[in-house]
């Protein structure tokens, strides 16, 4: 059975798609099998990625490691059973496509609250959760006083995390490994920062998560966007010597993925 990685979060502009991106790829460098599903059906960032990857490398005759990325298959309503919801059976298929002939399926949720969100959720092995370092954000994990110090109680994105893992433990299933990750970090120390940082710690122990480090704020990840290409990728087609950020990049990814600590994932690149 393949390990579930779920990205999400309920609102848009996280970095959800570049990070589903990264840690894909990069599992795939490493020698393992990668599923990749894509639940925004409007926006599929992600899998607007993936294709942009797939056309830059016909073009380019360049062959870099790649997840296999499948779209939700479509279902005829007619072969729903009674009660039965049809997002929930496009999910499953997708997950039966993938899961004998992968080790990982990683699953990008949109930025919203949907059924298919929800679901996916609940299949979650591995969560990992993108949060910009801002109150704005973290105001969909928990609720905070005036000064930003003082956790009021959880809300509405971590009572979805609860719900989905009420569903497993019910199921029988391990419970959700859950990463907070914050992300698009600024290089200054302001206060700001340092108040999220004890938030983040503090809500951490009260509703079950781990925090790991995420991305910088750096203009390369808007960059590799048009073709496909990832940090990783960088040396394959033809960048020779690295900038400093672009190395700071790497070694981001790399903590990323030692934090995640996925089963049999040895990272060495």
């Amino acid at each position: 059975m393949a390990h579930i990685i779920v990205v999400g979060n309920e609102k848009g502009g996280a970095g959800k798609s570049t990070v589903s991106m990264h840690i894909a790829t990069a599992l795939v460098r490493l020698g393992h099998r990668v599923g990749a599903v894509d639940l925004d059906l409007r926006q599929k960032s992600f899998g607007r990625y993936l294709e942009n990857r797939a056309k830059y490398l016909a073009k380019t005759e360049v062959s870099l490691p790649s997840p296999n990325y499948i779209d939700l298959p479509e279902v005829d309503p007619a072969t729903l059973n009674p009660g039965e919801n049809i997002y929930d059976r496009r999910l499953a298929m997708a997950v039966a496509a993938l899961e004998l002939d992968h080790d990982f399926i990683l699953i990008d949720c949109p930025g919203s609250h949907t059924r298919l969100s929800q679901v996916a959720h609940s299949l979650a092995d591995t969560l990992v959760t993108p949060l910009n370092d801002s109150f704005v954000d973290f105001d969909l994990l928990a609720h905070v006083d005036t000064d930003g110090r003082k956790i009021i109680g959880p809300s509405v994105y971590s009572e979805m995390v609860w719900s989905a893992r009420q569903l497993r433990a019910q199921a029988g299933l391990k419970p959700i490994d859950w990463i907070v990750l914050r992300n698009r970090l600024g290089a200054q120390a302001m206060v700001n920062k340092q108040k999220m940082e004890g938030a983040l710690a503090n809500l951490a122990k009260r509703i079950g998560f781990r925090v790991a480090p995420g991305f910088s704020e750096r203009v390369i990840f808007r960059e590799l966007f048009p073709r496909g290409l990832t940090l990783l990728d960088l040396k394959d087609v033809g960048v020779k010597q690295l900038n400093i950020s672009n190395v700071a990049a790497r070694q981001e990814l790399r903590d990323l993925l030692k934090s995640i600590n996925l089963p049999g994932v040895d990272v060495t690149f």
